[in-house]
């Protein structure tokens, strides 16, 4: 086996170890903080989409972040990135309860570490995945992700309902967890095509139509994240071992889709599953605002339902990482337009719970997922516009084969 293949192997397994801590941490946070927020604080609907602003206030940031640390590696930044996550998860554990300024720091704390991983993950991924099967690749990584989330939400169910462990013991092991992926991510070595300086900023008219995608991706993601979580909890009174519950479902869902999700891409093409994304989106959105409506002997079905399809289906995004792959004009433009990106995402995601707090507390939930549904139906028609060439990074111009798709 030549050198530069065992190298290759090597940065392999420590992307696995580094992806799977990080599965780990997600699948006990996102399982635990908005029955945290409940239990600790008893905020109201309109309370936890104001709190969205501060806490996705790091992601939109994160491309000016990125700017300024340019003279790191992407496996530096990376290393810091965890760190910046465990930190915060630590503080939550030991300070997030004595009041809620407290909390709201150190939540923008984790979340600057979070959302700078997003495109550093993203990059590194990319790094090691050959051209013509990169989304086939993170679908792959994705699945070890989901695999490991699935772990981080049994410690949630098993710990919180039958050990009786407390909130502040889950951050703790979610801390833990982080810092094993600062571990791994810092033995890692760039690889020659990622070495050297990254551009400040890349902001680029060729890639409008991702930066539009992401825009809607930041108002799709609240769905998930904010408001389809605040059903179950508010609605229906769900406590946090049933939203561990739900997530172990749709993770062990995802372990075999997101691998053949990414053989579709390349094999389909990015406009085919981004529509299909948008397709699925709008039907979660009318099934969160209106199962209590429906003449359904348990109407929470529904609803558990919408949740778990609402987070299979988020692995998507995949595809608007390999549409920008294909794209770009070069390799170093990669890693700064996945920041912009991620900040276009963010900027809207701190503005959309504020609104849709509003939108629940005046007009009731349902409306909520009306407009939802609504953005849903723009992102359906924004993605019927991607037309993608079907290999990687310096295809050149997109040619006729690709328009047909």
């Amino acid at each position: 086996m030549s050198e530069s293949r065992r190298n290759l192997r090597r940065e392999i397994k420590l992307l696995l170890v580094m992806v799977a801590a990080l599965g780990v941490t997600s699948g006990i946070f996102e399982t635990t903080l908005n029955n945290f927020l409940n239990d600790t604080f008893n905020i109201t609907a309109e309370q936890r989409g104001a709190l969205e602003f501060p806490r996705e206030l790091p992601g939109f940031l994160v491309a000016v972040l990125g700017g300024m640390l340019f003279f790191l590696s992407e496996i530096r930044l990376g290393t810091a990135a965890a760190c910046c996550l465990a930190c915060g998860l630590a503080g939550l554990a030991f300070l997030g309860d004595r009041s809620y300024g407290a909390m709201i720091a150190l939540l923008v704390l984790w979340s600057t570490g979070n959302h700078m991983l997003m495109p550093v993950t993203s990059t590194i991924t990319l790094s090691v995945s050959p051209k013509r099967m990169r989304a086939g690749r993170m679908g792959q990584i994705g699945a070890v992700n989901v695999a490991a989330a699935i772990l981080g939400s049994g410690l949630v169910w098993v710990g919180l309902q039958y050990v009786d462990l407390s909130y502040r013991a889950m951050f703790i092991i979610a801390g833990a967890c982080a810092l094993v992926a600062a571990l791994a991510v810092s033995q890692m070595h760039p690889l020659p095509a990622r070495a050297g300086r990254r551009p400040k900023l890349v902001l680029k008219r060729r890639y409008s139509l991702y930066y539009v995608l992401c825009a809607f991706s930041g108002a799709r993601k609240q769905v998930f994240i904010t408001f389809g979580p605040w059903v179950l909890i508010k609605v229906f009174g769900e406590p946090a071992p049933t939203i561990a519950k739900l997530w172990i479902v749709a993770s062990l869902i995802g372990i075999v889709f997101q691998p053949r999700l990414g053989r579709l891409i390349d094999r389909l093409g990015e406009r085919t599953i981004l529509m299909a994304d948008a397709l699925m989106l709008i039907l979660i959105c009318l099934g969160y605002g209106f199962a209590e409506r429906l003449s359904l002997s348990h109407p929470v079905w529904l609803v558990y339902a919408c949740y778990v399809m609402d987070q299979v289906v988020f692995a998507c995004a995949m595809a608007r990482v390999t549409y920008l792959d294909k794209i770009a004009e070069s390799e170093a433009d990669v890693h700064a337009s996945l920041s912009v990106g991620v900040s276009i995402d963010h900027a809207v995601s701190m503005s959309v719970p504020v609104l849709g707090g509003l939108l629940w507390v005046r007009a009731g939930y349902p409306a909520v997922f009306v407009a939802a549904a609504f953005i849903a139906v723009c992102n359906l028609t924004a993605a019927s516009f991607v037309r993608a060439p079907r290999s990687g990074v310096g295809a050149g111009e997109i040619g006729p084969e690709a328009r047909t798709r």
